[in-house]
């Protein structure tokens, strides 16, 4: 797979989801980028436990905050789009490009309003009402999924 695609993690909160990310990126080739500070530590048996052996062969890239995050990103050229609840356009209905950064936030807060303003697009899972949100790695697998399946 030569789409460059690439997983964002804004401060994520938990290591379960994140190692499970982990696990489904190593599997399909997807770079991923860590947004510090994680809500736990990096190094923790979770994050292991989730993403088993394959955190070896994962293309993890830690960021130490938003704005070393944004340097790097402008400094590739890179499109960040957004996956947020506060969203009117799905997903589905969006043109991924070759090395897009798909970014996702915490699972408790998602993110702030300067992370929003920054996003070249801003897209959304439509669920059913009266629902908040759907688990992030499942997210990330749906998007990304999208994503590649658009860009063969």
């Amino acid at each position: 797979m030569n789409h460059r695609l690439r997983i964002a993690l804004y401060q994520p909160d938990i290591a379960g989801n994140t190692g499970t990310i982990l696990r489904f990126a190593a599997c399909l080739g997807l770079g991923v980028d860590i947004i510090e500070p994680a809500g736990f530590p990096l190094s923790d048996r979770a994050l292991k436990r989730a993403g088993m052996d394959y955190l070896e062969m994962a293309a993890l890239t830690r960021h130490v905050d938003w704005n070393a995050f944004e340097d790097w990103r402008k400094g590739e050229a890179r499109r960040l789009v957004l996956l947020t609840t506060k969203a009117a356009s799905p997903y589905t209905e969006y043109a991924f490009a070759g090395g897009d950064i798909l970014l996702f936030g915490r699972e408790s807060a998602g993110v702030p309003d300067p992370v929003h303003q920054a996003a070249d697009a801003r897209l959304t899972i439509p669920m059913q009402p009266n629902t908040r949100s759907i688990n992030v790695a499942l997210s990330v697998a749906m998007v990304a999924g999208e994503a590649i399946r658009q860009l063969g």
